[in-house]
């Protein structure tokens, strides 16, 4: 190389690397937007909160103001990981059958898939147990972008475009996401006047009660679960035959909770408890933990075979046991045990892959039989992946962080014009089948796919990672994580890198269908006919597609205490430090 020509770079963007704090998540006004609240003093709790609730103005196509929030908070005073059961539960007045008979089977489109609307209560009782700063203050942003409207950018455009047909199904989803009769142009701008005036209801509420701080958050969260914004919602699905009332808007809360856990070598990683599906990350990584990974190289056919095969081992325990755990008796310790990973491992066959979904194990403490799908009786998916969901980390100058994947997308469910949004459609994730762990039944929750996570060294902060993208989540982030960790790669380079996707299982996401074997075409072709050989059903990705997630993180170095970020050039990402 000659002399004054410059060496290749390793990502296409810099690792971002602050001292004070960092900020990486699904779309830089957010980001700015948590910059503001630190600056001003805030913790890591007070600028996610408010970079969370900016999110879902910002990408409401995929992410509702009253959709899912699962949450993990980590404390440094104490060294604790909490977690925030931001997930909504079905209507006390669920019919299933009426959702058998309407959906032919699964959960069908519409207002009948509604569970309760979680992100509001969990940000406030976020901000009520972690944070300093008001609800007013949280929800600026939000309120600001929501009223004067935010830039019209490729991927929310695209997605518009892509879905055009399902907006149009309720004249209140055309009205606002089909402004004039057509999706939005890049550049134009786009506004959600009427979620403006919600937001600002519940700002109002909390600055006309009396009482201290925590009075007037509470103040601020009624306002949504047991005031007018209530009562529309209730009246909406009165109107429309749907199953929600006020009882169960006013009885719904978020319970703060232990996270559940596993070691991988030196770390602990934390996920929320099995109502979601981060068990499954956790899974694959016990499984990975003893096979020597740098060995078999990175993106090479070994390990993509190898890590592929531990994530089906995983996706296979997911659809046996994983649910709600108030419902189901999930036998998390023996799941994450060392001598069930040794038992899983043993099963991969280095030289043959299971081209179809193995059958689960059998792990320790399991008191409930295995669900066992029968693949034959699921559809075949169309080429590409869930494009729901977006994610947020921060970390603060004292060293809290704060974790969390938001959701609920616009288009299978209408909008509620009172609201000026839709209320989480996460029931398209519950169950109709008897005896699976996520079936449907009034109260539980269905299983979710986003699952926020933390990474801990003998407790202190190592890394808070996530990402969009329905089953791919957990597969991206264990790609990125394994990128950081075992082969040395920098944030964004181990964020850049091409990735690959197993689902060959039923897809989370009603009708549940069964895809392929994902990769991205940036992986040479030598590695892909040598997959296929294996016997692993290759399907291609196109380059850097946001189907294969769009992951954030943040990771401390342990030796100068600077936190490093990246966020995901495959969507509108960004990472921001000081």
């Amino acid at each position: 190389m000659p002399k004054n020509e410059t060496p290749p770079r390793p990502s296409w963007r810099p690792t971002v690397i602050g001292k004070r704090y960092a900020v990486a998540c699904g779309h830089y006004l957010a980001a700015t937007a948590a910059v503001r609240v630190l600056e001003r003093g805030g913790n890591a709790v007070d600028a996610g909160v408010t970079a969370a609730m900016a999110l879902a103005v910002l990408q409401p196509d995929i992410v509702s103001f009253s959709g899912v929030a699962p949450t993990l908070v980590y404390r440094k005073k104490d060294r604790s990981v909490h977690s925030l059961a931001g997930l909504g539960w079905w209507p006390q007045s669920t019919d299933i059958e009426r959702l058998r008979s309407e959906g032919h089977g699964v959960v069908p489109d519409g207002l009948l898939r509604t569970v309760m609307p979680a992100a509001p209560a969990t940000h406030v009782e976020a901000l009520l147990q972690f944070g300093t700063i008001s609800f007013e203050e949280a929800a600026a942003a939000a309120h600001e972008i929501a009223r004067d409207g935010f830039a019209a950018y490729p991927v929310f455009v695209r997605h518009l475009e892509k879905f055009q047909d399902k907006y149009r199904r309720w004249p209140s989803s055309a009205d606002l996401y089909l402004p004039g009769g057509r999706t939005p142009r890049i550049g134009e701008i786009f506004r959600q006047q009427q979620l403006a005036r919600s937001i600002a209801g519940m700002m109002q509420a909390e600055r006309n009660a009396a009482g201290d701080r925590a009075a007037k958050l509470r103040a601020a969260r009624d306002y949504y679960y047991k005031g007018p914004i209530a009562e529309g919602i209730a009246a909406f699905h009165r109107e429309h035959r749907g199953f929600v009332t006020r009882d169960d808007l006013a009885a719904f809360t978020v319970p703060v909770e232990k996270s559940i856990s596993c070691t991988y070598k030196s770390h602990q990683i934390h996920s929320c408890d099995t109502w979601c599906q981060g068990i499954s990350l956790l899974q694959a990584l016990k499984t990975l933990e003893t096979v020597d990974l740098a060995a078999l190289g990175h993106n090479t056919p070994a390990y993509i075979h190898m890590t592929g095969e531990a994530l089906n081992l995983a996706f296979a325990d997911r659809e046996a046991y994983v649910g709600d755990p108030r419902f189901v008796d999930v036998p998390v310790p023996g799941m994450l045990s060392a001598e069930y990973a040794a038992a899983q491992r043993a099963r991969i066959d280095i030289g043959k892959a299971f081209g179809t979904l193995p059958l689960p194990g059998r792990p320790p403490g399991a008191t409930r039989d295995a669900f066992v799908p029968v693949l034959s009786s699921y559809p075949a998916a169309a080429p590409g992946a869930a494009l729901d969901t977006i994610y947020c980390c921060v970390v603060d100058a004292d060293g809290n962080a704060y974790s969390a994947t938001l959701s609920d997308n616009a288009r299978d469910t209408p909008v509620i014009p009172s609201l000026g949004g839709t209320v989480s459609s996460r029931g398209a994730q519950g169950r109709l089948e008897p005896g699976h762990p996520a079936e449907v039944k009034p109260g539980k929750r269905p299983r979710l796919t986003p699952a926020p996570a933390l990474a801990l060294d003998n407790g202190e902060f190592v890394m808070g990672f996530g990402t969009p993208g329905g089953d791919v989540q957990t597969q991206a982030m264990l790609q990125v994580y394994l990128n950081i960790t075992e082969f040395g790669m920098s944030v964004q380079q181990a964020i850049e890198e091409p990735r690959f996707g197993t689902f060959i299982f039923p897809n989370s996401f009603s009708p549940h269908a069964i895809g392929k074997f994902n990769v991205e075409s940036r992986v040479p072709e030598s590695t892909l006919a040598a997959l296929k050989n294996l016997g692993h059903p290759v399907q291609s990705w196109s380059a850097l597609t946001p189907a294969a997630g769009a992951v954030c993180a943040i990771r401390r170095d342990a030796e100068t205490g600077w936190l490093h970020a990246g966020a995901d050039p495959r969507r509108e990402a960004y990472a921001i430090a000081w």
